[in-house]
Parts: C-alpha cells; sequence; structure tokens
C-alpha cells in the first residue's frame, strides 16, 4: 500500500476521442448567456488559478476539496442548466459504460479572442482519478490546444478526453470567442485506489 497518489490506469495519456455529441440546445442556451451573468459567475467561481488568464467559467458541479473526487455538491446554477447539460453528458460518456458514473466538476469556460491558459498540470489527487472531458460548444481555426505532447483543434460537437495531467495548454488566435463544456467523470464502482484512504489520514494529521 503506498501514499503517493498516482493516475487512475483508465485515464487517457494523450487525447481519446469520444464522438459527436448533439450540442444544439446546449449551444443555443449558453450564445444567450448575458455578459452581465458571466461576470457574476466568473467573480464567485470555485477554480480560481492564475494560468486561466482572461477565461471566464460557469460552474455548476465541484469537488469540496482537492483531495478526494467523490465529495462534491451542486452550485445554484445547476438546477437552472440541468435539464440541458444532462443529455450532452450522457452522449459523451456512453462509451465508457460505466453503470453509476459520476461528474463531480461540470463548467463551462470562455476563452476570448486572444486569450490564453497557460502551460500547467491539473494539480491535486482528485485530479488523478477521473476522466477530463471537453466538449467545443463554439471555436475557431485559430483555437489550438496542446495536450499529451501535441498539438490539436477540437471541432464544436465533439467530445474528447484529455490527458489532464501532463503539461497542457490552450491559445485562441482567433476573432471569436472559444467556449467549452468542461467536466470530470470517473466509475463509482470502480474501486479506489489504495493510497487515496492513506494520503487522506496523512492530509488530515498535518
Amino acid at each position: 500500500m503506498t501514499d503517493t497518489p498516482v493516475a487512475n490506469p483508465r485515464k487517457t495519456t494523450t487525447v481519446r476521442r469520444l464522438g459527436p455529441v448533439d450540442i444544439a440546445a446546449l449551444q443555443s442556451a449558453v450564445l444567450a448567456i448575458p455578459e452581465e451573468v458571466w461576470a457574476a459567475e466568473n467573480a464567485g467561481k470555485p477554480n480560481r488559478f492564475d494560468v486561466l488568464d482572461e477565461t471566464r467559467h460557469i460552474v455548476f458541479r465541484f469537488i469540496e476539496s482537492t483531495n478526494d473526487w467523490r465529495r462534491s455538491h451542486d452550485r445554484p446554477s445547476w438546477v437552472q442548466w440541468r435539464a440541458v447539460l444532462e443529455p450532452v453528458l450522457a452522449q459523451a460518456v456512453r462509451g465508457y459504460g460505466y453503470a453509476r458514473g459520476v461528474f463531480p466538476r461540470v463548467m463551462l469556460a470562455r476563452m476570448p479572442p486572444g486569450g490564453v491558459i497557460h502551460p500547467h498540470v491539473d494539480a491535486g489527487p482528485a485530479a488523478k482519478w477521473p476522466h477530463k472531458i471537453h466538449v467545443p460548444l463554439t471555436t475557431n481555426p485559430g483555437v489550438v490546444s496542446f495536450f499529451g505532447g501535441d498539438e490539436h483543434h477540437f471541432p464544436a460537437g465533439d467530445a474528447v478526453e484529455v490527458n489532464n495531467l501532463g503539461p497542457h495548454w490552450v491559445c485562441n488566435n482567433g476573432d471569436a470567442a472559444r467556449i467549452h463544456l468542461i467536466f470530470e467523470y470517473y466509475d463509482a464502482d470502480q474501486p479506489d485506489p489504495d493510497w487515496l484512504e492513506p494520503f487522506l489520514r496523512l492530509s488530515q494529521a498535518r
């Protein structure tokens, strides 16, 4: 047994194309979000990191602690958006075949023209177990994403799992915003890793 967090072996180490998703209803709803709502939601978001630069977020679900992906909560906006989000989430993850799949983090991310997400890796044990999935809702040819050691352009409506544990970055060199639905997903029936409980005990003792 070890208390050193290691990645879920089911996670991709590069990118995994999950296939097309019907984004029409969600895309329409997202494009209708007023600027003041984006500003208010972004001001209250729990994911504040310098690497995100000018990217704005609307967070629907989030984890209680960066140490444990199994404990998450709905934010107020989830109730309003659940009906339009759930069909997209379900379509994106259908290939995994999990009977009890859980979405610990769900959010929208809007990167303005000229925006950048600086090179980084997702830190914390809670990032090591769930799949990290993107569903592009709006994009343009100038959007470049770096995951798994290569540059990619992800088309709107094509879901993709990305390697969030290796260095990654995004830049929007186009003249329109890039908006992605970003979420995490894990199998509640998969046994917890051996390192989790020792790590949590050690963290609580510090």
